[in-house]
Order: C-alpha cells, then sequence, then structure tokens
C-alpha cells in the first residue's frame, strides 16, 4: 500500500514536529525569567513538584546522573533558595530534598504565565474546530512522550 501523497513521510513530520515543539517550548519560555536554570536545575524541579522529597541519591538514579553530579546541583538550588534539605522523619541519616514554599510559588506563578501566553495564543490563532483538532494531538503527543 503506497502511503497517501497528502501526508508527509514519518521522518519528515518528526523533524516538522520537533521544531514545532522547540519553537513552541521557546515562547513558553520567554514568558517567564529565560535562561535562569539549567535544563539540570528544571529537571530536578520539576521532579521534586511531581514526585515530592527526595535523597540526592534518588535524585540521582532518577536523573541517570552520578550523586556527585546531583549533589552540585542540589547545591546550586539550595543557594538559590528553590530547594532545602531536611531530616527524613523515618531515617534520621537521610536527608529528603524538597521545594521551598517560596519557590513552590514561583513557580506557581510561572506556570500560570505561560497557561496565560498560550491560553490567548489559542483563542487568537486557532478555531473551535481547530482547537479540537489539537485536542486529538495533546492525547497522541502525550502518548508519544511515555514512549
Amino acid at each position: 500500500m503506497l502511503p497517501c501523497m497528502s501526508e508527509p513521510p514519518t521522518t519528515q513530520l518528526a523533524g516538522d514536529l520537533r521544531i514545532a515543539l522547540a519553537k513552541l517550548h521557546r515562547r513558553l519560555r520567554e514568558q517567564t525569567r529565560p535562561h535562569d536554570l539549567t535544563s539540570a536545575q528544571q529537571s530536578v524541579l520539576l521532579r521534586l513538584d511531581r514526585d515530592g522529597p527526595a535523597t540526592v541519591s534518588a535524585l540521582a538514579r532518577a536523573e541517570g546522573v552520578k550523586p556527585q553530579s546531583m549533589r552540585m546541583t542540589v547545591a546550586s538550588l539550595e543557594t538559590m533558595r528553590a530547594v532545602r534539605g531536611d531530616a527524613d522523619p523515618n531515617d534520621g541519616r537521610q536527608t529528603l530534598i524538597s521545594l521551598t514554599p517560596a519557590f513552590r510559588a514561583e513557580l506557581t506563578a510561572r506556570r500560570a504565565a505561560k497557561n496565560d501566553w498560550l491560553h490567548r495564543a489559542l483563542q487568537a490563532q486557532l478555531s473551535p474546530r481547530e482547537h479540537a483538532q489539537l485536542a486529538r494531538a495533546v492525547a497522541l503527543l502525550q502518548l508519544l512522550a511515555d514512549y
């Protein structure tokens, strides 16, 4: 069976999708202070936000880095007052790293700014029919992200 001529080949689709997502990601970053966190810092902060407090060792395993590297990332986040370490109530020898309340509030504000921009862009650029198409595309993107 020949591919439909109106549909791009998978290789082209993959490249177009990557470029579109990267551009959208940059536009969303522009809605908050750009380049204030490294990708490693962002990843750790998002993991702590999503999964809750964790030890440096657990964070290192989850992120696929050496504990020494994770200690440096966590130390930089502590300096920024984004995270703090508290004794594990179940094992006082362990330190649990968690988001500070002030940073959690900042994270919420950043997300709100990005969501506001995206909401306005959706309203201004897309028709109701395109909103429905995008909703279906988001479901497909979630499948790809979970691959």
